[in-house]
C-alpha cells in the first residue's frame, strides 16, 4: 500500500498535536503548516515535514498541499467574532478551495457539537460557515463534531480551586483527544467516511462538576470544586480580565441550558467507538506527575 501524506493545519494546538502523532503512529507521512516552525518542531519532533506559513497565505498553503493526499484542519480563532470568522471560516475555506484545486482525496475538519447557522456562539457560527465552504469546494471531506474534550478539564483549575462556570447540570459523553485522533486517522483510509459529518461522543456520560471532582481527586488532590454564577463571572471578566473569558462564558451559558447534541452511532460504526473512560484518562495525566514528584531531591 502506498504511503499517504497528510498535511495538518493547526497541528501545534492542543487537539491538533494528538492527530499529528496518531497519523505518524499509523504510518502516514505527516506535514505541518505552522507560523513558528521551530516551536512546532520542538512539540512534534523530526519525523514531520514542516512548512512555514498560515491560512492567510495561499503561497504558503499551496506548496504544503502539493504532493499531499489528505489534509486535516484544526483551527482556533480566538474570542473576537471578526477574528473567529477570519480564521475559522475564511482560513478553512481557503484551505478547502486550494485542496480541491490540487485534487486532495480527503479533507477532515474539527468542528463542534453546537455548530449551527443560527448558533448563539460566534465561533460556532464561523465553524458552520467553514463546514459549508468545505462542502461547496467539492473536496471529499469528513467533518467531525465532537462533544466536550477531557483535555479541557485542567483549564478549570485556577490556584486552589477547580471552577465550574454556572451549574452545568447536563451529562456529557466526554471524549479523549487520543480517541478523536484515532478516528481522524482511520477516516483517511475509510472510503465510507467520505462526505460524512460525524458526531463524536465518549463511552460514558458525566456532568462537568462530577468530572472535575474525579479529575481533582486523581490528578489535583487538594483542589476544591466550586461553582461560580455566570453573571458574576461576566462582571469579573469585564472589569478585571479584559474579556478573556468572553467566548468561554458564552459556551457555558449555552451548555447550561441545552442537552448534549448529536447521535454518535454512525461515527462509532464507521470509525470505531471511543473507548477511553474518564478515570483512565485521569490516571494517564497523573502518571508523569507522580514520577516527577517521586524523584529524589
Amino acid at each position: 500500500m502506498n504511503t499517504q501524506t497528510i498535511l495538518v493545519v493547526g497541528g501545534t494546538g492542543e487537539l491538533g498535536r494528538p492527530v499529528a502523532r496518531q497519523l505518524l503512529a499509523d504510518g502516514f507521512e505527516v506535514r505541518l503548516l505552522a507560523r513558528d516552525v521551530e516551536r512546532a518542531r520542538t512539540l512534534l519532533g523530526p519525523d514531520v515535514k514542516y512548512f512555514a506559513g498560515d491560512v492567510d497565505n495561499p503561497d504558503a498553503i499551496e506548496p504544503a498541499l502539493e504532493g499531499s493526499t489528505g489534509v486535516h484542519v484544526s483551527l482556533r480563532g480566538g474570542s473576537d467574532p471578526d477574528e473567529l470568522d477570519h480564521v475559522e471560516h475564511r482560513g478553512t475555506a481557503r484551505v478547502a478551495e486550494l485542496a480541491a484545486r490540487q485534487g486532495i482525496s480527503r479533507l477532515t475538519y474539527l468542528s463542534g457539537m453546537l455548530v449551527a447557522e443560527d448558533a448563539e456562539i460566534p465561533g460556532d457560527r464561523a465553524k458552520f460557515r467553514a463546514e459549508r465552504a468545505i462542502q461547496q469546494s467539492g473536496v471529499p471531506h469528513t467533518i467531525f463534531r465532537p462533544t466536550y474534550f477531557m483535555e479541557t478539564l485542567p483549564r478549570h483549575v485556577q490556584g486552589k480551586l477547580a471552577i465550574v462556570l454556572g451549574r452545568q447540570p447536563h451529562p456529557l459523553h466526554m471524549v479523549a483527544a487520543s480517541d478523536f485522533a484515532r478516528m481522524v486517522s482511520r477516516s483517511f483510509r475509510t472510503p465510507e467516511a467520505a462526505n460524512r459529518r460525524f458526531f463524536v461522543h465518549g463511552p460514558e456520560a458525566i456532568t462537568i462538576p462530577d468530572a472535575l471532582r474525579m479529575y481533582c481527586s486523581l490528578v489535583e488532590p487538594g483542589k476544591r470544586v466550586v461553582s461560580m454564577p455566570l453573571g458574576f463571572m461576566s462582571v469579573v471578566d469585564t472589569l478585571f480580565m479584559h474579556g478573556q473569558l468572553r467566548s468561554t462564558l458564552q459556551l457555558m451559558r449555552v451548555m447550561q441550558r441545552v442537552d448534549e447534541r448529536g447521535d454518535p452511532s454512525e461515527a462509532n460504526e464507521v470509525l470505531g467507538a471511543p473507548k477511553t473512560m474518564l478515570r483512565q484518562w485521569c490516571e494517564k495525566q497523573r502518571a508523569p506527575r507522580f514520577e516527577q514528584h517521586s524523584l529524589p531531591h
